[in-house]
């Protein structure tokens, strides 16, 4: 029996149903688009580690330098730079407290008991001459302030802050000290 179609080489194939392929399924479509929101290469973290720390060293240099945009908010204001000045120009007995509790706490070391009981005496003695000019501070600064800013705009705890900084030596306050001693404001 003779084939009753032609065979016919030059004819098309007939194309095939579909695309040719298997669809993929969700799961490996959603990893096939899953990609970092942030690149997360070795130099992309470096280059965001070197700019992290350049601000923050931007930032310290300007809070010790007394830059307003650096400083936290109890340091912001004409009238605390003002009072920063005040007590760095002068010299204060409350600034050297923390060292005579330190020769308190090695003198206290001695096995000599009349020499600690004077060691602290000598202390209490001479922390109640810190607070007397830590008192005395906070009454001259308020004066001033309300001479110089007024009283009705003068802000609250300007006192304590200049006793407060007067309590710290003078090389670790911050920020910095920016006039010398004696260099009172007007």
């Amino acid at each position: 029996m003779p084939n009753s179609t032609p065979a016919n080489d030059d004819a098309p194939e007939t194309p095939a149903a579909g695309k040719g392929r298997a669809t993929p399924t969700r799961a490996e479509r959603e990893a096939a688009n899953r990609r970092p929101l942030v690149a997360n290469t070795k130099e992309a973290r470096a280059a965001a580690k070197a700019d992290l720390q350049a601000r923050r060293d931007r930032a310290r240099v300007g809070m010790e330098n007394g830059e307003d945009k650096y400083l936290p908010a109890r340091d912001k204001g004409p009238q605390r730079r003002w009072v920063r000045d005040y007590v760095d120009a002068g010299w204060h007995i409350s600034e050297w407290l923390m060292a005579a509790m330190l020769l308190v706490i090695l003198l206290n070391l001695t096995p000599i008991p009349a020499v600690q009981l004077y060691a602290m005496v000598g202390l209490w003695g001479y922390m109640l001459l810190a607070i007397g000019d830590m008192v005395l501070l906070n009454f001259r600064v308020k004066r001033k302030i309300d001479a110089k800013f007024g009283a009705e705009r003068r802000e609250k705890g300007l006192g304590w802050y200049a006793a407060m900084r007067a309590l710290q030596m003078r090389f670790m306050r911050l920020p910095k000290p920016q006039v010398k001693r004696g260099q009172y404001p007007e």
